[in-house]
């Protein structure tokens, strides 16, 4: 596919480049040669002002790619093909789509003023996908879907091979065991809070843990082996590893035998991840400790990262991962709303806004978290898993990358949660 604009900004560049994979093209060759865009039989697009042949797609554009710097833009939904747009133009579409495109990939709205969630990170309500209601869409696939389907139109032929669609479930490890393996003031504590309660049956669970005649309601680990070779996935696993057990972080000692012995199995079997501890987005040197502690434990150089509890702030936490040699982050979407924030189910390389650079850190969204379902949402277990199913349907629909996130601690057998583990197991049944 060939792509003609009068200007080739490092914002357009970095926007073909990002979509690259979601057009499935063999190819793409921009040019600012107009003589090359008349000759080219293939589909092509021309990104400019004023339409030029009659075989290409034109775009007028909107003007965003040719701006630097970072400035309240204006806002104005309408539809095409049944889909919301903005950043309305003339032309073969009625909107600039790499424009809108750009806005929506590098998250430009979260680095306008805002307002704070209660743990203060990016509250989901100030964005136009949630506020336009299309939050639940992966709408830049869905967009190029529409605009490969009028390439091919105009030039009776298709270049374009779907990639297959992919399924990642990853696995945030806060709180790797229940009982077993915290130190002995946390376990007695717990008994008599549990005791105290006259939750009994927590009591019992204890007890019975203590003499290892039960095994750690938090342990899954070999149910989850099993379920991954019955159903050929590859997960990430993310394990928090804070020094020390504070607020938010209340992860089993990275120092223990036990800790480093689960963290050191799981690398040999599959890719892990740092999950950066809360006290990390304060202190980068926490974030660097935690890090080297990981690669220490598994032997290799730990690229994958995910915030714990989505804890993120643009541009600092991705300059943050960078800096410390992150290379792939799993964060890109909300800790309080399911939904696609980035409007987007492919890789992409994360764009620095505020230094109009192309990083080196590819960004994977997530849709689907148990935890926002269920605390945040106050789904039933059937809205939940109906839920699940329908971020499934609709990436498996656009040739996407379904990641979900599920934590060890919503899998248990335990009576309040053996629900949520059959849910996850059907699931994987149904669909693979």
């Amino acid at each position: 596919m060939l792509i003609y604009t009068t200007t080739n900004t490092i914002r357009f560049n970095y926007t073909v480049r990002a979509l690259w994979a979601a057009f499935n093209s063999d190819d793409i060759i921009i040019t600012q040669d107009k003589s090359e865009l008349s000759n080219y039989s293939g589909a092509k697009i021309n990104y400019s002002s004023n339409k030029i042949t009659e075989t290409e797609l034109w775009i007028e554009p909107h003007g965003l790619l040719n701006e630097i710097g970072i400035v309240e833009q204006n806002i104005k939904i309408s539809s095409w093909k049944n889909l919301p747009i903005f950043f309305n133009t003339s032309g073969d579409i009625p909107f600039d789509f790499f424009s809108a495109s750009f806005f929506l990939l590098t998250r430009y709205e979260e680095y306008l003023p805002h307002q704070k969630d209660g743990y203060g990170r990016y509250d989901h309500t100030n964005s136009i996908a949630f506020k336009h209601n299309f939050l639940q869409l992966p709408l830049i696939n869905l967009w190029v879907m529409e605009v490969i389907d009028l390439l091919t139109l105009h030039t009776k032929t298709s270049t374009f091979n779907p990639s297959p669609f992919y399924y990642i479930p990853t696995y945030d490890i806060d709180i790797a065991y229940s009982y077993k393996n915290h130190n002995i003031l946390i376990n007695t504590v717990g008994f008599f809070r549990d005791f105290v309660k006259a939750n009994f049956d927590a009591v019992a669970d204890r007890l019975n843990v203590y003499a290892n005649t039960q095994k750690d309601p938090f342990d899954i680990y070999d149910w989850l082996n099993l379920l991954h070779r019955k159903y050929q996935l590859k997960p990430i696993y993310f394990f928090l590893l804070a020094n020390k057990r504070v607020g938010y972080d209340k992860n089993v000692s990275p120092n223990s035998t036990a800790m480093q012995k689960l963290v050191h199995q799981h690398a040999q079997l599959y890719s892990v991840g740092i999950h950066p501890s809360w006290q990390s987005g304060d202190n980068e040197k926490l974030l660097q400790q935690e890090i080297t502690t990981i690669n220490k434990i598994t032997q290799q150089n730990v690229i994958d990262s995910r915030q714990h509890y989505i804890r993120m702030s643009l541009p600092e936490t991705y300059r943050s991962l960078i800096s410390n040699q992150i290379q792939n982050d799993y964060s890109m979407g909300y800790g309080s709303i399911n939904g696609f924030r980035a409007s987007f189910t492919l890789p992409f390389k994360w764009y620095d806004l505020e230094k109009e650079a192309i990083s080196n850190l590819t960004i994977h969204p997530f849709c689907y978290m148990e935890a926002n379902s269920f605390f945040e949402q106050k789904l039933t277990i059937d809205e939940a898993a109906t839920e699940l199913q329908n971020y499934f349907n609709i990436v498996k629909k656009v040739n996407g990358q379904f990641i979900t996130i599920f934590h060890n601690h919503f899998l248990t057998n335990q009576p309040q949660w053996v629900a949520w583990r059959n849910m996850y197991e059907n699931f994987l049944q149904t669909n693979f």
